[in-house]
């Protein structure tokens, strides 16, 4: 049998139960990732993906609703689901320890060949056959951020399909290996944070989305009128070097970190604002920081001021919280500039 065959498999109609089982369950439906195939009124498929982060419900939650209004009618469009990391969401945790990151492994990527970089090159061949009309990836966050799409190309028809879920925009070409930044190459592809997990406002803001795009015939190719869309572009990714130990409560910790910080999300801070504190860590074994090209640039944004950690220039992050798990697994943040346009 097949590497890509024993990691997902394929259907093409909808397995019993699914529009009404929760995450904790789902794998005794779905024992792996999996690819559901629907048949709807326009051929080329709205492509959606859930549960790449185990622990980020809200699409899976939506997709249901999409399919409970369905059930017994004709879709508008054809429909291509695929229901990412379901061991993760057994635990409610964004991956397990020995597993990649589920929105990392996709063509692209940089991470080192694996069943699972094999997995989502399979899953991506098999919708460059079937030709979508657009791809959604759904996410949450768990910092305080606003609902807001990510696009991975400045293509009018990418802005048009992000301004239609809100006016917050963001571009991004780091990290590489995103499912968005994959499907770019098929369609017009957007990310969709909605929020923390669990806020019903989330699950409906998701599902208005995914119900108005199976209902258009095509996007629009004209400009998005720069008045109607906030557009940022991020510009650093920051993490925390793995030696490293941080808190956001023991003073012991190479870095104590500002228990206010998520509530600098999509807030344009100006230069010396504090993060946290370092004890006896240079800033550059410090943070890894890297630009679009993946070069080092932290000292274009922090600095140690006898041991406080503060920005140097006027920026914006995005994705800071307090979970420190998270912020071992992913990073602790991204810093964005306003992206002008006409």
């Amino acid at each position: 049998m097949a590497v890509t065959e024993r990691l997902f498999t394929q259907l093409n109609s909808l397995p019993a139960g699914l529009p009404d089982i929760d995450t904790a369950g789902l794998r005794a439906l779905l024992p792996k990732p999996t690819l559901i195939h629907l048949t709807g009124r326009l051929d080329e498929p709205l492509f959606v993906s859930v549960l790449l982060h185990g622990n980020e419900p809200t699409g899976f939650m939506a997709v249901q609703r999409l399919l409970k209004k369905y059930r017994d009618r004709e879709l508008p469009r054809s429909l291509a689901l695929f229901f990412g990391n379901v061991e993760a969401a057994e635990r409610d945790v964004r991956r397990l320890e020995n597993q990649p990151d589920y929105n990392r492994i996709w063509p692209g990527t940089e991470l080192p060949a694996s069943p699972e970089t094999a997995m989502a090159a399979a899953v991506f061949e098999a919708m460059r056959e079937r030709r979508p009309f657009a791809s959604i990836d759904i996410h949450n966050n768990t910092g305080l951020n606003p609902h807001y799409a990510c696009i991975n190309r400045l293509d009018n028809r990418f802005l048009q399909l992000a301004a239609l879920f809100g006016r917050l925009v963001v571009y991004f070409r780091r990290p590489t290996g995103v499912q968005s930044a994959a499907f770019a190459e098929l369609c017009p592809s957007v990310t969709l944070e909605c929020g923390r997990p669990g806020q019903q406002y989330g699950v409906d803001h998701a599902f208005e989305f995914l119900d108005s795009c199976l209902h258009l015939s095509a996007l629009p190719e004209q400009p998005v009128h720069a008045g109607d869309i906030d557009l940022f572009h991020t510009v650093a990714q920051v993490r925390i070097a793995d030696p490293v130990s941080f808190s956001f409560s023991r003073s012991d910790s190479d870095l104590l970190l500002s228990e206010d910080l998520e509530r600098m999300n999509f807030t344009e801070i100006a230069a010396g604002t504090v993060l946290g504190q370092a004890r006896n860590v240079p800033l550059s074994s410090l943070l890894l920081v890297q630009d679009e090209q993946g070069h080092d640039v932290a000292g274009q944004f922090f600095r140690l001021n006898n041991g406080i950690l503060q920005i140097t220039r006027p920026t914006m992050p995005s994705m800071l919280t307090l979970d420190e798990r998270v912020i071992r697994q992913d990073c602790l943040c991204y810093l964005m500039e306003r992206l002008n346009f006409s």
